[in-house]
This record gives C-alpha cells, sequence and structure tokens, in this order.
C-alpha cells in the first residue's frame, strides 16, 4: 500500500477550494482511492461552499474567489 499527497479542487459557485488529501494505492482492486475521512472533508467543503460559510471552509481548505477575466 501506498500513500501520495494530492490536492482536490472543489468549485461552487464563484468559489474554488483546494483541499489537501491522501490517495491511497493499493496492488488490487480500484485504486488509487480517497480514505473515507478525506472524502467526508471534501464534501464538508462543497457543502460550506454552497451555503456561503466561508469560516468553516477555510478552516478545512484553501478558499479563493473567482472573478471573470473581460476580453
Amino acid at each position: 500500500m501506498t500513500k501520495k499527497a494530492y490536492t482536490k479542487l472543489v468549485h461552487e459557485g464563484q468559489y474554488v477550494a483546494e483541499v489537501d488529501v491522501e490517495l491511497v494505492s493499493l496492488d488490487e482492486g480500484w485504486s488509487p482511492y480517497l480514505s473515507l475521512e478525506d472524502a467526508y472533508r471534501i464534501d464538508e467543503v462543497r457543502d460550506a461552499l454552497r451555503r456561503g460559510d466561508l469560516l468553516t471552509a477555510t478552516k478545512l481548505a484553501r478558499v479563493y474567489t473567482l472573478t471573470r477575466v473581460s476580453a
């Protein structure tokens, strides 16, 4: 079993969050995969961004505001 650090991007509305997770790889079955804890953290960040709860989202991830670049 090997673990690799990975940054998952979560996009909701005008925000994007970088959530640090670990990908677990095994020699058998479907891999790589997330731990249940990391999957719940991603879901919690996504839900917080949907609610506009930036305080909770920033405790779990790095949050950025997306701005449109006009041409």
